[in-house]
């Protein structure tokens, strides 16, 4: 029987962006692979090839070729392409697996009174909770709006908001005037657990 090689797999970093792991895609990849000349001598060459990006991806998850790779003996020799997924950073969430982080800033009014707040979400625009008497650094969580599953027996991730409180540049004279009343109304210290 003849004998067939088979050709080197080839391993390849993939950068993916959050959007594209939420909602799955497909796009062009140019891989640089050694390729023959017509002497038979290795010099370098350009594919392109085409990618499904799987639905929920995440950072190190494999996505196989078959058959990509090396060339063997014959076609069905052929070595297989494995892209390792890099997830981009992304100018709002940071992330840890399946799921988001977004630091999220609040007025101080709505941390002492609660509040209802649009947030940003890889689906689109949610509105969450701010309880009442919210700290900075405190977290909420948004159940399963972080990456998706990829398999159909794991969960979604979830998005956590961090708060943070944000105090205006500048007040009006009516604004300051509230202000005034409130220090005078409240007996809040911050500093009690400064011991003064």
């Amino acid at each position: 029987s003849a004998f067939h090689e088979r050709g080197e797999d080839i391993h390849a970093a993939f950068a993916v962006t959050l959007e594209e792991s939420y909602r799955g895609g497909e796009r062009q990849f140019t891989l640089q692979v050694p390729t023959l000349d017509e002497h038979g001598d290795l010099v370098r060459g350009q594919r392109t090839i085409s990618v499904k990006i799987p639905k929920g991806v995440t950072n190190g998850s494999k996505v196989r070729l078959r058959g990509q790779g090396h060339p063997g003996t014959t076609v069905d020799a052929n070595g297989d392409l494995y892209l390792e997924i890099e997830l981009a950073p992304h100018r709002l969430f940071r992330i840890d697996g399946r799921d988001l982080s977004l630091d999220v800033p609040i007025a101080p009014w709505e941390a002492v009174l609660g509040a209802k707040i649009v947030v940003p979400t890889l689906a689109g625009t949610v509105t969450a909770t701010v309880p009442a008497g919210s700290q900075p650094n405190q977290k909420l969580r948004l159940k399963g709006l972080g990456l998706p599953a990829d398999q159909p027996e794991k969960k979604p991730g979830d998005q956590y908001l961090t708060l943070s409180i944000s105090v205006p540049l500048s007040a009006s004279d009516k604004a300051k005037e509230w202000y005034r009343a409130l220090a005078a109304e409240s007996a809040f210290n911050p500093r009690t657990l400064l011991g003064v």
